[in-house]
Order: C-alpha cells, then sequence, then structure tokens
C-alpha cells in the first residue's frame, strides 16, 4: 500500500477525543492573546468547562455504542472498549487536576495559562499512549507525557519544587534511555531475515508478537523485552525504579503530585497491560517470573517505607508505590488464561484509587499553604471538628486506600485479588494481603488523627500544628462530596462498570 493510500485510509473521527483536546488547549492560549488581562482569570474556567464538556460527549459516544474500534493510521492506533475507559479515566483525572490547579494558583504568582495548556496536552497524550499499537507512536506519546510532567513538576518554582524536578528529568532520562535501547534491540533482532517471522515492519505489536513467539528463546528478544519493561517500570513507581517518588511527590505542587499519582501511574500501567498481553509472549518464561518478583517486592516496599512517614505527600507517595504492585498483581494475573478479566479489575482498581486518591489530595491542596511540601500529617489534629466535610472526606479517601469495607478500594483490591487466585498466584496473594494489613497501621494513623480528639496524649497548645481552613466554593465542596460519594457507592453497587469493563 502506498503512503497516499494510506494517508486516505486515516480515520481521524477515531481519535476525535484527543483533536479536541488539542484544540482546547491552543484556544486557551489563543484566549490569552484576545482577552484583556483583566479577564484572564476566566481561562482556567473556560478550560474546566471544556473538559466536562468532552467528558460529557464521550461519555454519551460511549453509552450509544458509537465510538470506533478497530486500527487507524496504518495500524499505529488500535481502538477499544478498555482503550475508551482509560480516555475517561483521563479526562476525569484532568479535570481534577484542572480544579485543583485553578485553586492552587491563586495562591502564586505565576503565569497560569500555560499550566493548563500543558495538562490538557499530557492528557490527550496519555489518551494516544494507551491505544498505541506501534512503538514509534508509543514512543512519541510516552516522551510527549514526560516531557510535559519534567515542566509541571517544576512549575512553582519553589526550591522544592526545582529540586524535585530535577531530580525527575535525570531519573527519567534514564528510563528513556532504557526503553529506547530495548525498543532499538526488538527492532534490530526482529527485523533480521535469518531469524523465522522477521518483519520489515518490526516495530509493529502484531508482527513482533509472532516473531517473538516463533523465537521465544531468543537471548536479545529477551533483553529488548526486559529493557522495555523496566522503562515503563519507572512510570508506575514499581521496585527498583520508585526511588525517585518520594522527593518528587513532595516537591511538585499537590495538583501535579495528584496527576503524577493518578494519571502518569494509570498511563504506564495501560501501556504495561497491553505489552504483556497482546506483545510479549510471557507465558513460563523469565518475564513472567521478573513480574511476581517486582510486584512482591514493589508491595512489601511501599508499605513498609511507608509505615514511618509523617509528612503527608511522601506519605501519599509511597503508598502509591504498595498500590502499584497491587496493579502489578493484576497484571501479571492477565497472563494467565484463568485469569480471565484480570484486565478489567485493573482498570477498575485504577478508577476507584483515582476517586480515593483525588479525594485525599483535593483535601491537601485546599489546605496548602504557598508552599506545600511541609505539610505533616500531625497538622490535622481536629480537622473534622473544624471541617467536617474535609476530615469525612480525608476519612473515606484513605479508607477506600487501606481497602476497608464497604468502600471501593475494598472491592478493588478483592477483584484483583480473586484474580490472583485464579491465576494461581498463591505466594504473591499472601504477600499483597500482608501488604494491605501493613497499609492499616499509617492509614488509620492518619485518619485517626484527624478525627479522634482522645489519641492525643499530650493536649496540643492553641496555634501549634493548625492548620488554616480557608472557606471552600460551592463548587469544591461538591466535587470534594462526589468523590467521596462515588468512593462508597462503588462499594455497594459495581453494576454497570462490571458490564463495562467484563468483569462481572
Amino acid at each position: 500500500m502506498d503512503y497516499q493510500s494510506l494517508a486516505n485510509a486515516n480515520t481521524w473521527s477515531a481519535i476525535a477525543p484527543e483533536i479536541a483536546l488539542g484544540l482546547l488547549a491552543l484556544g486557551l492560549l489563543v484566549l490569552e492573546i484576545v482577552l484583556p488581562r483583566a479577564h484572564h482569570r476566566l481561562i482556567p474556567r473556560a478550560a474546566l468547562v471544556g473538559q466536562l464538556a468532552l467528558l460529557a460527549g464521550l461519555l454519551f459516544t460511549i453509552s450509544r455504542d458509537a465510538g470506533f474500534h478497530g486500527a487507524s493510521f496504518g495500524g499505529l492506533l488500535v481502538h477499544s472498549g478498555i482503550g475508551d475507559a482509560f480516555r475517561v479515566f483521563f479526562l476525569l483525572t484532568s479535570t481534577l487536576v484542572t480544579w485543583m490547579g485553578i485553586g492552587a494558583l491563586e495562591r502564586q504568582t505565576l503565569p497560569r495559562v500555560e499550566f493548563f495548556h500543558i495538562v490538557l496536552v499530557v492528557t490527550g497524550a496519555m489518551m494516544l499512549l494507551v491505544q498505541s499499537h506501534h512503538f514509534v507512536m508509543l514512543f512519541v506519546a510516552l516522551e510527549t507525557v514526560t516531557v510535559g510532567f519534567y515542566i509541571l513538576v517544576s512549575y512553582f518554582r519553589s526550591s522544592t519544587s526545582l529540586e524535585a524536578g530535577l531530580k525527575y528529568l535525570i531519573l527519567g532520562a534514564l528510563s528513556s534511555a532504557m526503553l529506547t535501547f530495548g525498543i532499538v534491540l526488538l527492532y534490530g533482532v526482529a527485523g533480521n531475515k535469518a531469524l523465522p517471522g522477521a518483519s520489515a515492519n518490526a516495530l509493529g505489536f502484531d508482527a513482533l508478537h509472532t516473531f517473538l513467539t516463533l523465537n521465544a528463546g531468543n537471548t536479545v528478544a529477551i533483553i529488548g523485552m526486559i529493557l522495555v519493561l523496566c522503562g515503563v517500570a519507572f512510570k508506575v513507581g514499581a521496585v527498583p525504579f520508585q526511588i525517585w517518588i518520594p522527593d518528587v511527590y513532595q516537591g511538585a505542587s499537590t495538583p501535579i503530585t495528584a496527576f503524577l499519582a493518578v494519571g502518569s501511574k494509570a498511563a504506564g500501567f495501560g501501556v504495561l497491560l497491553n505489552l504483556v498481553t497482546q506483545v510479549f509472549p510471557v507465558g513460563d518464561s523469565v518475564l513472567r517470573h521478573g513480574l511476581v518478583f517486582v510486584a512482591g517486592a514493589t508491595i512489601l516496599f511501599g508499605n513498609l517505607a511507608a509505615l514511618t512517614q509523617r509528612n503527608t505527600k511522601r506519605l501519599m507517595g509511597l503508598s502509591g508505590v504498595s498500590h502499584a504492585g497491587y496493579l502489578l498483581l493484576g497484571v501479571t494475573a492477565a497472563t494467565y488464561p484463568a485469569a480471565k478479566w484480570a484486565s478489567g479489575a485493573v482498570v477498575f482498581y485504577l478508577f476507584v484509587y483515582m476517586a480515593a486518591s483525588m479525594a485525599v489530595f483535593g483535601v491537601l491542596s485546599h489546605l496548602a499553604k504557598t508552599d506545600d511540601a511541609g505539610l505533616e500529617t500531625d497538622e490535622f489534629v481536629d480537622l473534622g471538628k473544624r471541617s467536617p466535610l474535609l476530615g469525612g472526606v480525608l476519612a473515606v479517601g484513605l479508607g477506600s486506600l487501606a481497602g476497608i469495607p464497604p468502600l471501593a478500594g475494598f472491592i478493588g483490591k478483592v477483584l484483583l485479588f480473586i484474580a490472583a487466585f485464579q491465576a494461581g498466584l498463591y505466594g504473591l496473594l499472601g504477600v499483597a494481603i500482608a501488604g494491605v494489613i501493613l497499609s492499616i497501621y499509617y492509614y488509620f494513623g492518619w485518619i485517626k488523627m484527624a478525627l479522634f480528639e482522645f489519641t492525643r496524649v499530650v493536649p496540643r497548645e492553641p496555634g501549634a500544628l493548625e492548620l488554616e481552613i480557608r472557606a471552600m466554593p460551592l463548587g469544591g465542596r461538591v466535587t470534594l462530596a462526589v468523590l467521596g460519594l462515588a468512593t462508597l457507592v462503588l462499594g455497594f453497587f459495581q453494576g454497570p462498570v462490571s458490564q463495562w469493563l467484563n468483569f462481572g
């Protein structure tokens, strides 16, 4: 097929949400030019309304089953139901980050429009990333996401923010180098015509899967696959590539910490799930054993390291490492034919993790000072008494992250554990249960500090470690209430979601 035929066959409607996000991002810059400076405060609201409109349109399209499914752009992208779920996920995440960013930037003297522009571009890139079906597309989308986060992590320009951005840049460059080296090895070996299944389209996922299946014991191919998985493991914060998370989470502004914790992690797992189920023939190989080991080590490291942590953002970062381990448990189970709905369980867990994490980060963002890097759990004393909404939402979010019934996090963990049981991963399942037990200590320590006055042994001096609770706009109160309510409702009722993700 010639290039003109390929161009004519492009299905632009298949990426309509991503195109709309790009146009919205450009529209924000145009508004900054044409609107008087006095009205620039309206531009972030325009970004928020635009994303809500896109989200409503996407949900309507999915409900009518009118979306495009199948390959497009010469096989660079493949659109599916799981891909649509990730699109909804990323739009929800970016909308919540925009909401938090509006409040955070009002306390700063920084350019505002560029922040929301980059958030929209990164969101569109993540949506393309999880639908990639070719390593060229995957690499371009992944680097767009990564470069955007390099900027966002340092955006607030404090000393801690700049330090976090530098650390993320250095370690991110290392992960990109590993990923690129792995792709190059796979391209080189899969294009070798002396080997069975070699193809000129060696970077396409279908052709590469065929080659790797026919050459299961090829050493160069195995090294290439390992390097690619290592590059993706950095994005999700899996052991031993989690070292950047506490420092970067603490140094970045709270909205970007939330974006990293939820959006970037989900994008990494979308890629990882696609690679191990559609591209790499994991089978009973070193890759599967490596996934089992990394999942167990990630669960244990995250929970053990969080036990003595008092800084709220570092605590959320280390707990996020443990959640990456639980998700790796589901990804590993998805490589076994017996665990038929493990992929759906992973996506469901990401949704409940998003609701709980955004609830916690929403509270942190509202309570944050100009520099929010030093916010400690000890400062949350009597939060429930002083603001029942903030205290209640914080408790619901942390309880869901801990996996306490009847909250949604409990159901999410149960689904992952069932998938692991179906796959026969009994040892890893035991490690995961131990991790849940460990996590209760630090999650409930924070909840007790915020809600229960009797936990204080020594009375607090007046004004000591006391957070300033500012008045919250109606939209913020409604958003936090919806996040808390969603966490409760999904714990009791998962019907439509289970049918959508095919795990029920």
